[in-house]
C-alpha cells in the first residue's frame, strides 16, 4: 500500500503562490505608507511649533503690555514717592549739616563768653535783635539824623537793650591809612558808644566782604534771634520790626526782607555792574530772588552758617545779591515783608494813617530817603510810630 501524502496539483500551487504574492504585496504597502505618514508629519510638526511660538510671544507682548498701561499709574505713583524720598533725604542731610555748623558756632560763642568772663568782662545779655546800621566815614550827618528820630541815644539806648533785648550798633571798619578818620569815630564812639567797630579795610566796593565779617562778628558777640542789616539813609521803626520779626521766631532759617530779582548789568560804568555778570548766564537776565540791600533780617541759624563758613563764601559786586547766593542753595524760608519797603510820604503816610504802620521807608530811586540829612524828620513826622510802642510786650 501506498504511503497516505495527497498529491498536490500544479494549478493549486501557482494560486498559492499568488496568493503569497498578493499578500505580502498589501502588507509591505501598509508598512512603507505609515513611515512616509510619520515622515510627512514630522516635516509638518515643526512648522506648526514656530507658529504656535510666535502666537504664544505675541499673546505675551500684548499681555504685558496691557499690563503696563493698567498698571502705568501705579507705577508712576512708586516713581514718585522713589523721588520724593531721595528729596526728603537730601533735605535732611542738608538741615543736620546746618545745624553741625551752628552746633559749632554755639560751641564757639560760649567758648568766646567763657574766656571774657574769666577777664571780668562784661557779657551783654542773651538779645531779640541785633540791628547792624552800615555807615561810612563820610557819614557822621547821616547818623546824627537817625539820631534824632528813629534811633534812641545814651540811656534810652541801654535801656532798649537790656529791657528789650533790642541792641542798634552803626557798623563799620577802618580806613586803610589808619589815620585822622578814624580818630574822628573814635571820638564819636566815646561820645555815643553806638558803633561797631570791624576788621575790615572801608571801600564801597568792599561791601560784601563788610556783610559777610559783621554778621560773623554779631553773632560772636550777641546771642540773638534775629541779626539786621540797614543802611544809614533808611527811616526804620523799631516797634514794627520787632513785632514783625516775632512771628517767625519760632522759624529756624528764615531771610526776611522785600524780595526782588533785578537785571544783571553786564555794561561797565554802571553803579550796580556785575563783573561776573557770566556766571549768571545770557545777556539781559536777571539774579534769583534775594532782598533789597536797604534792609533785611536773617535768623540765628543763618547768622552762624555764615560765621562757620566766611572763608569760602564767594562775594559778588553787590552786596545783597552776595547774601542771596549764600543762602538761596539752603533750607531757608524766604519771606518776602512788603512793610520792609515803603515809599516816603505820601506812601508811608498813607499806610500809618490806614492802620498799616511800615517797618522801614526810603525812596528807590535814590536806594534810601533821597537827601536823607535834610529829609528824615519830616519822614519821621509823617510816618514815624509812637514812643510807646517801641516799648509795648512782644
Amino acid at each position: 500500500m501506498r504511503s497516505g501524502k495527497l498529491p498536490v496539483s500544479g494549478k493549486t500551487i501557482m494560486l498559492l503562490c499568488l496568493a503569497s504574492f498578493l499578500g505580502g504585496t498589501i502588507f509591505a504597502s501598509r508598512k512603507w505608507t505609515q513611515p512616509d505618514s510619520e515622515a510627512n508629519t514630522d516635516l509638518v510638526l515643526p512648522t506648526m511649533s514656530n507658529h504656535d511660538k510666535l502666537s504664544t510671544i505675541s499673546r505675551e507682548c500684548d499681555h504685558k503690555r496691557k499690563l503696563a498701561e493698567t498698571n502705568s499709574g501705579y507705577i508712576m505713583g512708586e516713581v514718585m514717592k522713589t523721588h520724593q524720598a531721595i528729596q526728603s533725604l537730601d533735605k535732611s542731610i542738608s538741615t543736620l549739616e546746618m545745624e553741625l555748623a551752628i552746633a559749632r558756632t554755639r560751641q564757639k560763642v560760649t567758648q568766646n563768653t567763657k574766656e571774657n568772663r574769666a577777664s571780668n568782662q562784661s557779657i551783654p545779655n542773651k538779645a531779640f535783635m541785633v540791628i547792624g546800621i552800615n555807615t561810612a566815614f563820610s557819614s557822621r550827618k547821616r547818623r546824627d539824623s537817625l539820631r534824632e528820630t528813629w534811633m534812641p541815644k545814651g540811656d534810652k539806648l541801654r535801656k532798649l537793650e537790656k529791657e528789650k533785648g533790642i541792641v542798634i550798633r552803626f557798623v563799620i571798619g577802618h580806613s586803610a591809612t589808619q589815620g585822622v578818620l578814624d580818630r574822628a569815630i573814635d571820638s564819636e564812639e566815646a561820645q555815643y558808644k553806638d558803633f561797631l567797630r570791624l576788621d575790615h579795610i572801608e571801600g564801597y566796593h568792599e561791601l560784601s566782604t563788610k556783610t559777610r565779617l559783621y554778621f560773623s562778628k554779631v553773632i560772636s558777640i550777641w546771642d540773638a534771634d534775629f541779626y539786621v542789616k540797614v543802611d544809614d539813609d533808611v527811616h526804620l521803626n523799631l516797634g514794627m520790626l520787632a513785632v514783625t520779626l516775632a512771628k517767625y521766631k519760632s522759624r529756624p532759617r528764615v531771610y526776611i526782607g522785600c524780595m526782588k530779582s533785578g537785571p544783571v548789568l553786564s555794561q561797565k560804568g554802571l553803579k550796580y555792574h556785575e563783573p561776573e555778570y557770566l556766571k549768571f548766564g545770557e545777556e539781559g537776565n536777571k539774579y534769583f530772588r534775594h532782598a533789597t540791600g536797604q534792609i533785611y533780617a536773617i535768623s540765628r541759624d543763618l547768622a552762624g552758617y555764615i560765621s562757620m563758613n566766611s572763608g569760602i563764601l564767594h562775594r559778588y559786586a553787590n552786596e545783597d545779591v552776595s547774601l542771596g547766593s549764600w543762602l538761596i542753595g539752603l533750607e531757608v524760608e524766604h519771606v518776602d515783608e512788603r512793610s520792609m519797603c515803603c515809599g516816603t510820604p505820601p506812601e508811608c503816610e498813607w499806610k500809618a494813617k490806614g492802620g498799616n504802620m511800615c517797618v522801614a521807608s526810603f525812596d528807590w530811586s535814590c536806594s534810601g530817603v533821597c537827601n536823607s540829612v535834610e529829609r528824615m524828620k519830616h519822614v519821621h513826622h509823617s510816618c514815624g510810630e509812637s514812643d510807646s510802642a517801641l516799648w509795648n510786650p512782644l
